[in-house]
């Protein structure tokens, strides 16, 4: 039995994500269409959506939250301290929420909404078709049965990993949150070299796809370190070696590094803004480079926790 069996789940905010997990939970059959309720202000997509999952779409968040267990938050941050007042003091103890919003803090969540049992998680996009992974933290006040919940309303998206301390959430945004970002980058500049060279462009395209794509599901199957899979593909003196040649001298590793330390950075930066704008911010937030953790102890409210737990579908 699913642990959001016999469960309501309410999704604040329906757009693209939000979506993504009501459809994974349907498809699972993890809950029925009359489980979900969302808010949505536009008429248009809430008929949408219940025209086609069957779910009930209501103009009101805080209507979708009154009779939920768990509560999705998937709302722009730019729209976070708006909703959050609206549903801070209207929520009822044991009720979960989840919050998928970019940069928010559980110290933001928790002080907006008024309210202690909160999962701070990131999605990735390739969600959208349930190949996502989705790393979050639960506060020390989640019990195990929620974290059940949320695990199973995460799994939805693809891959979950839950993490003992909220700083990964934060690294995690910068790799796999923002990770399809360079990799459609790299997708994209590999499709116009081979354009350069002569191929038609749809030609160019299905060949870096599936090279792509093999080359991640041969690194996934083997389980070897990608050095090693590149020394595999590199012979002395050969075309791959010429090629390496070239990327190391681009400084491809330090501008990747730079690269991931940047969105690091600017998620820090969205969570010290929220902070601020609530009057938050004398401390460090729980990302700060070099601040404390927010890691607890084995007298935690779950018994039974691990650092890096993962779950595939």
């Amino acid at each position: 039995m699913s642990p959001l069996s016999n469960r309501t789940v309410a999704t604040i905010g329906s757009g693209v994500m939000a979506e993504s997990i009501i459809a994974g939970l349907l498809r699972g059959k993890l809950v029925g269409p009359r489980q979900i309720v969302g808010s949505e202000p536009r008429p248009e997509r809430r008929e949408e959506l219940e025209s086609q999952y069957g779910v009930r779409m209501v103009a009101s968040n805080l209507e979708a939250a009154a009779e939920a267990d768990v509560i999705l938050l998937s709302v722009k941050p730019q729209t976070l301290t708006k909703v959050g007042h609206e549903l801070g003091g209207h929520l009822r103890p044991n009720q979960l929420i989840v919050s998928i919003v970019a940069g928010a803090t559980c110290k933001v969540l928790t002080s907006l909404l008024s309210h202690r049992e909160v999962v701070r998680s990131m999605p990735n996009t390739p969600a959208q078709i349930g190949r996502g992974v989705t790393v979050w933290y639960p506060t020390p006040e989640v019990t195990e049965e929620q974290c059940d919940q949320a695990r199973v309303l995460l799994r939805a998206l693809g891959t979950e990993l839950q993490v003992e301390d909220e700083r990964f959430v934060e690294m995690a945004t910068a790799v796999s949150g923002t990770g399809p970002a360079y990799v459609f980058l790299v997708m994209e500049a590999l499709i116009d070299a081979a354009v350069h060279l002569g191929f038609p462009r749809h030609i160019a395209h299905d060949l870096v796809i599936e090279t792509l794509e093999g080359s991640t599901a041969f690194a996934k199957a083997t389980a070897q370190h990608p050095a090693v899979l590149r020394n595999m593909v590199t012979s002395p003196g050969g075309t791959s070696a010429a090629a390496i040649h070239e990327l190391e001298s681009g400084r491809l590793r330090t501008v990747l590094s730079e690269a991931v330390w940047a969105s690091y950075r600017r998620t820090i930066e969205l969570g010290a803004d929220l902070e601020k704008g609530l009057g938050l911010n004398e401390g460090q937030s729980a990302g700060s480079i070099g601040g404390a953790t927010n890691g607890r102890t084995a007298g935690g409210a779950r018994s039974k926790t691990s650092t890096g737990r993962r779950s595939d579908r």
